[in-house]
């Protein structure tokens, strides 16, 4: 029997596909790991990766072997008990017998333990998001055209005579002439220096001089022969294309941050929106997010400022939708956007003015959107603003409302809201 050990290094790749391979394999395993681990840990360390164990009966493989057949005689030595024909009883459970019954596990630390299979960040982002989309990109008119842009991208040799770069031509031109002339005119000069000191030495032979000129004259030959500018001198202004998406996506983040948003509401909230922001930039490439933050008034920030600064004051909601409408005219046009918006509340809000915020959505918003998603973080009961978001979802198919009461419903109402349509 000869034993073959491959002893060859790892080609470039190899384990990453046969990484890819594993997870692929036991994905459902994998990804009920990833779901459970969204609960255990918070939704703010999403962004890294994660330990998965996977039972080792999940990943045992069938082989075949000889098996134990026919009839088979054995001798045991010492046997002072036993005559052939002899039944012997089953051991009894527990003792040192190691059977089953009620006696202790052993502390020898035999046994099988689950293999345990580390997946990276992006592999992480991939498995949590992968049935995720946002809804209604597709109805975008213009999603399946492509647009180029045409940007400088250096130099070439090749080119039409339009996009000649002069500057850059002789300065090849300069390179290669020095290059091929610098030998040449250093030998020269040197012989004309010779050729002076030998003339003016009396007694000179004439053949030594003329033989000087006849070397000179080659030389200047050679040098004049190099010409001025070659073909492959030439250098020609390089342009390429880019491809430019017509259809084009924006996000509307908008978060109430008045003071009736407790601190443990506010740190859902902003779960909440670092799961988006994680879920938007992982899976559209193409995307801007637009923050709004509202109490009294609402205000357009940047990502730090619309996650930590502290704000306190009553609530009007329809700020926020007021300034979305003109942020979104003066710079998204719906006709060259897909817009879409998220708000997260506790739902408190001015009793005269939900029926104003009503009807900005409903004239102004919801014809221009894909998808408007409110979540309400609040253990109380609904007030007038989950009310009139409640009606406009049963006439209008743009709209999604959903309730959060604690940190662990986070993550299935973000599934719930953006999970893939059918087609």
């Amino acid at each position: 029997m000869a034993n073959f050990i491959d002893r060859r290094l790892n080609a470039k790749g190899k384990s990453t596909v046969n990484r890819q391979r594993f997870i692929s394999r036991y994905k459902q395993q994998i990804k009920k790991a990833v779901s459970d681990a969204v609960t255990r840990r918070s939704v703010t360390d999403v962004d890294k990766g994660e330990k998965i164990s996977i039972p080792t009966r999940d990943i045992s493989e069938p082989m075949f072997h000889q098996g134990k057949g026919g009839v088979r005689d054995r001798v045991h030595p010492g046997n002072d008990q036993f005559t052939r024909g002899d039944k012997i009883e089953r051991p009894q459970g527990g003792g040192a017998g190691g059977g089953a019954g009620k006696g202790d596990a052993s502390n020898s630390g035999e046994g099988n333990d689950d293999f345990v299979f580390e997946i990276s960040k992006d592999e992480y982002l991939e498995l949590l998001f992968e049935d995720l989309e946002l809804p209604n990109l597709q109805k975008n008119r213009l999603n399946k055209l492509i647009e180029y842009q045409v940007y400088r991208a250096g130099f070439t040799n090749d080119g039409v005579p339009a996009n000649i770069n002069i500057v850059r031509s002789l300065r090849s031109s300069l390179a290669r002439r020095i290059a091929m002339t610098a030998g040449k005119k250093k030998r020269l000069k040197e012989l004309e220096t010779q050729l002076e000191e030998m003339e003016n030495i009396p007694g000179t032979k004439a053949e030594l001089i003329i033989d000087l000129k006849t070397e000179i004259e080659d030389l200047k030959r050679q040098i004049a022969k190099v010409p001025f500018i070659d073909t492959f001198d030439l250098r020609f202004n390089n342009f390429a294309r880019r491809e430019i998406p017509s259809s084009q996506a924006v996000m509307f983040c908008l978060m109430d941050v008045s003071g009736s948003m407790d601190q443990a509401t506010k740190d859902m909230a902003k779960r909440f929106y670092i799961l988006l922001y994680l879920f938007l930039t992982r899976t559209y490439k193409n995307l801007e997010v637009v923050y709004i933050r509202h109490h009294t008034q609402a205000k357009e920030v940047d990502e730090h400022e619309f996650f930590y600064s502290q704000e306190t004051g009553g609530t009007i909601v329809s700020s926020a939708l007021k300034l979305m409408h003109e942020i979104q005219q003066e710079r998204y046009p719906a006709s060259e956007w897909n817009i879409y918006a998220a708000q997260a509340s506790d739902g408190d809000n001015w009793a005269d003015d939900s029926p104003a915020c009503r009807q900005l959505l409903e004239q102004k918003i919801l014809p221009l959107v894909r998808y408007f998603s409110y979540i309400e973080i609040t253990n109380r009961a609904h007030q007038t603003l989950w009310r009139e978001y409640e009606s406009l979802q049963q006439h209008h198919d743009n709209i999604a409302v959903q309730h959060i009461r604690q940190a662990e419903d986070i993550y299935p109402v973000f599934r719930e809201l953006f999970k893939k349509q059918a087609v």
